[in-house]
């Protein structure tokens, strides 16, 4: 196995050149045959049975070659990337230069390595003093909040619709005199207020009662997303068949002893309060942290290769699409739904995806600059949490060479914001 290294016209880029024995190719070559042979059905061979060379000489002997190749291909780029410590930026541009039997393997991959970083001033940079303070008024949003999870519906019989009411209505729509599609249904459940209507529905329910029937015009918005309809007014006959609405607990010791662990709504209140003047002091420590980056950034002068921005975006994609799969949908689907293209989207996370990259260049010429090294109770602390979290033993984690060495890396990572903050000149509000 060799492995050739060539700078290419493009700065920042290698074009390398694997060559691969042939005796190894052709160990590939087997270990494909030997997991599809089950697959081949050849006269005069039970299904499954037919020996190598024939099964050759029947379909071409370059029948398993592309598949040898995607198995062999990137152990080999791995391994020769990793031993020769090439600080690969993006995917590999793979060509195939010779592949035959009994002939060595030969392919290159055109590849991004790391621009040089030119790091500006880091130390003493000015910053404003981030802090958001809480209030009274937050602290009842939060009651109320809690007020309205534990509230309760019950239906009213004695009196007209009002504001915040949840109805039951059929309803029918016309434009000119004629129903379209999708204008009608039979006991929709309504909250008024909701605005989750045409502008003007909702509003000219109110003051109906019970079994009342009336017409309402409405106008479509100029933007509505049937075209058939957008700018037209149109006549809803509306039936009103119930009436409910939300009670809400009184909010008094009662109520905190209902809600919470505390004995009295004064303490309730003083442990909400304490809770968000955490929750404040992680949002100023974050906001201070991504502002502190943003400008060693500014003053950072960086060559950033376009495959390395790429691959960023690909992150980016992976992680929207995952996120996705938890609420049963995909990247496909979610685009559809957005009436986007894919390239719509790797042109909107483009910016996002640059300043990505170059953050973390930033920061890992930083952690290079100042000999940063990995805080190990840091670690030791992070495995015990995710052993505690997963049911797993600590020394089965401590293992994990991967799960180390990326643990190590934030560590080093946070290390390093927290030399540009703790250096930062901060001035007050």
């Amino acid at each position: 196995m060799s492995l050739k290294q060539e700078k290419t016209e493009n700065k920042n880029e290698l074009k390398l050149t694997f060559t691969v024995e042939a005796e190894r190719f052709e160990e590939a070559i087997m270990d494909v045959f030997k997991k599809s042979a089950k697959y081949f059905n050849i006269p005069g061979f039970r299904k499954g049975k037919a020996p190598f060379k024939i099964v050759e000489r029947y379909y071409g002997d370059n029948i398993f070659y592309e598949d040898a190749f995607n198995e062999l291909a990137p152990t080999v780029y791995d391994e020769e990337v990793k031993k020769n410590k090439i600080e690969v930026a993006s995917r590999p541009q793979i060509d195939i230069v010779q592949m035959e039997k009994g002939k060595e393997l030969i392919f290159t991959a055109t590849v991004a390595t790391k621009p040089e970083v030119k790091l500006g001033k880091y130390k003493e940079i000015p910053l404003k003093k981030i802090e958001y303070k809480v209030t009274d008024e937050d602290v009842n949003h939060e009651i109320n909040h809690m007020a309205e999870h534990n509230s309760r519906i019950v239906t009213v019989e004695d009196r007209a619709v009002k504001d915040g009411d949840i109805v039951t209505i059929d309803f029918e729509g016309f434009v000119d005199g004629v129903a379209f599609e999708g204008g009608k249904a039979e006991k929709h459940e309504l909250t008024i207020g909701s605005k989750t209507f045409i502008p003007g529905f909702e509003e000219q329910l109110v003051g109906m009662k019970i079994d009342e029937e009336k017409d309402i015009t409405v106008k479509f918005p100029e933007d509505y997303f049937s075209k058939d309809l957008a700018g037209k007014d149109a006549v809803f006959h509306i039936k009103l068949h119930t009436i409910k609405e939300k009670q809400l607990p009184k909010i008094d010791d009662e109520f905190a002893k209902d809600v919470s662990e505390f004995d009295t709504l004064e303490e309730l209140k003083k442990s909400i309060k304490e809770k968000k003047e955490k929750e404040n002091e992680e949002r100023a420590k974050h906001e201070t942290e991504d502002a502190a980056i943003e400008a060693v950034c500014e003053n950072t002068k960086i060559d950033i290769p376009e495959g390395m921005i790429e691959l960023e975006i690909d992150n980016m994609e992976q992680n929207i699409d995952q996120r996705l799969q938890y609420q049963g949908l995909n990247l496909d689907q979610y685009l559809k739904m957005m009436g986007k293209t894919e390239q719509d989207l790797r042109k909107e996370y483009k910016e996002q995806a640059e300043k990505n990259v170059k953050s973390r260049l930033v920061l890992e010429q930083i952690i290079k600059d100042e000999k940063i090294e990995a805080d190990e109770k840091y670690v030791k602390e992070k495995i015990e949490e995710m052993a505690k979290q997963y049911n797993k033993k600590v020394e089965e984690l401590e293992k994990n060479e991967d799960l180390k060495s990326y643990l190590e890396e934030s560590s080093k990572t946070d290390l390093a914001i927290k030399l540009i903050v703790d250096n930062a000149k901060i001035a007050k509000k």
